[in-house]
């Protein structure tokens, strides 16, 4: 699974990943974000989350483009033990891309081209 990080140069994006518990017991999860571009992303509600049985829940990430290159990492889900049961690890593909530029302000100037 992939989650695409689109915007203009600049702009903080926030995407959420749902997270769905099917089961009868409680699961509880640990997310890391690691790769090449990591710490351009975030997780501002925490680093864990619980599911209730048969309920779901979300992960928040947040990603601010800084750079035109396409930046890349991976959201990993690591499951807790909650009353014996383990859930499945869970992975996704981070990514951006720069969809437009868009001048932060204009300076103008008047200056001669050149001079003798």
């Amino acid at each position: 699974n992939t989650i695409e990080f689109t915007g203009a140069l600049h702009a903080t994006i926030v995407k959420q990943v749902r997270l769905k518990n099917p089961s009868n017991n409680t699961l509880a999860y640990n997310a890391i974000l690691v790769g090449r571009d990591a710490d351009d992303f975030s997780l501002p509600k925490g680093t864990t989350v619980t599911i209730p049985p048969t309920r779901q829940a979300s992960v928040t990430v947040e990603f601010t483009i800084r750079f035109l290159h396409p930046a890349e990492a991976v959201l990993i889900l690591i499951s807790n033990k909650v009353d014996g049961i383990d859930g499945a690890t869970l992975t996704f593909s981070l990514k951006s891309e720069v969809k437009n530029i868009e001048p932060l302000g204009m300076i103008k100037c008047r200056s001669p081209c050149y001079e003798l």
